[in-house]
């Protein structure tokens, strides 16, 4: 079996394991050693991060912040004709970094799951992953076959995107869900009585955003260089709209 190696085994790296457990030889690296007893359940071996650098499929699985750190840590350890991968929720800063500091004898694509431990569990059928293809001797094969690996052994659908495309999209459709909720959560709580069916979806995307971990809405907010753009809008929009409903 091809071995897997998962740089950071939080809860993206568990459902990782999860997902992949009957289909490779899985290995981890994760400082936090609370997590040692979940990566025994999955079958998961962990070790340093030079030797899971050396994996045949290396997937950074981390906040954006230390993906630079982690780069630099194994770009000395992985082999010629690697795929490497990371998952995070932005693509041009990762993207930058990966091709920047890794050899160019490995193959990189960007991946972000649009989904998490949460969406996936009632399994992955018709969720959707954007792929965002880097650079690589082989990157435009390992491309299709990571395409038609997803839909056919997990029905989950390829977004094809370039980074930039990726985060400009992500600027609209993370950014602004997560800070109206942002803001709604500070004004709970919120009645749940008399509920419509709308405002009952309303409350259900505040609770998911509620779920998230703090890692993500940094990521959206200060990784993403093209969020400031949509959130300056987002609140001159809604002064003008304030400035109607007082004056009339």
């Amino acid at each position: 079996m091809k071995t897997f190696g998962i740089i950071g085994f939080g809860a993206f790296g568990q459902l990782m394991a999860q997902l992949l457990g009957d289909r490779f030889s899985l290995r981890a690296y994760d400082p936090d050693k609370a997590v040692e007893d979940v990566a025994a359940e999955h079958g998961v071996t962990m070790m340093g991060i030079e030797d899971v650098a050396a994996s045949d499929i290396v997937v950074l699985s981390l906040p954006v912040p230390l993906m630079e750190g982690a780069a630099q840590q194994i770009k000395d350890h992985v082999k010629d004709g690697t795929l490497v991968l990371d998952v995070g929720s932005v693509k041009v800063k990762p993207a930058e970094l990966m091709q920047r500091l890794l050899p160019d004898t490995v193959d990189l694509i960007g991946t972000h799951p649009l989904f998490g431990p949460v969406g996936a569990s009632q399994g992955t059928e018709g969720l959707k992953m954007v792929l965002c293809p880097l650079r690589g001797p082989r990157v435009e094969e390992r491309t299709e076959k990571l395409q038609a690996f997803l839909a056919t052994e997990f029905g989950i659908e390829p977004v094809m995107a370039t980074p930039e495309e990726h985060d400009k999209e992500m600027a609209y459709i993370q950014g602004l869900p997560h800070l109206i909720a942002k803001v709604l959560i500070e004004m709970e709580p919120l009645p749940r009585r008399m509920v419509t069916p709308n405002y009952k979806h309303f409350l259900r995307s505040i609770d998911v955003v509620r779920r998230d971990t703090d890692d993500l809405f940094q990521a959206i907010f200060r990784e993403n260089p093209y969020t400031k753009e949509v959130r300056d809008e987002f609140f001159e929009k809604a002064t003008a709209l304030r400035k109607v409903i007082d004056e009339g």
